[in-house]
């Protein structure tokens, strides 16, 4: 018996199993698929620098709360019924926005990692997170909540995801692509 892998099988590297091997022993249907929403190893760009991912986390928390803290006050402003909603409690929405602003940080360098256009995949991840995001809301609002308390949650979300994009690709822009394509 023979210790080599298969011909099939990805090549290794010195850090591990090689991503553009793993992606290359994909069938070739996933791999279209996957390349047609710019997920390709082969020309993958450079994650962000550490201080700035940090600066950028920082930043899209914090404007992500405010953002947050202002939708409710105007929605407590122009629709008083909803003085007594429960979702607008901040400690209700604060720990579900830092959660949900962290996860996308994190997200961002992989995407930088996978994609050979990062910031396209991105801004549709980040489209695709907010209507999913929205199916909670949705889900409280079938359960009789009040439709105005509602829809200025679909506002928060939204607003978390305007704040959050911009803060990642512009203050942790990704680095240059670090691996071409062969020809």
């Amino acid at each position: 018996m023979s210790d080599r892998p298969p011909s099939h099988a990805p090549s290794r590297g010195p850090d591990g199993l090689s991503l553009a091997a793993a992606f290359e022993a994909l069938p070739g249907p996933v791999r279209g698929l996957l390349r047609a929403f710019k997920v390709d190893p082969r020309a993958r760009h450079a994650s962000p620098s550490g201080i700035r991912w940090v600066a950028a986390l920082i930043v899209a928390n914090a404007g992500s709360l405010i953002s947050d803290a202002v939708l409710v006050a105007l929605g407590k402003w122009v629709f008083p019924s909803t003085q007594n909603f429960p979702h607008f409690q901040f400690s209700d929405y604060a720990k579900l926005t830092i959660v949900g602003v962290t996860v996308a940080c994190i997200a961002w360098p992989v995407v930088t990692w996978i994609a050979s256009q990062p910031r396209w995949l991105f801004l549709r991840l980040a489209v695709l997170v907010t209507l999913v995001l929205w199916l909670p809301d949705l889900w409280i609002l079938a359960h009789r909540e009040p439709i105005r308390g509602v829809g200025v949650l679909m506002l928060m979300h939204l607003a978390i995801a305007l704040v959050t994009y911009p803060a990642l690709i512009r203050l942790a822009p990704e680095g240059p692509v670090v691996s071409r394509r062969e020809p």
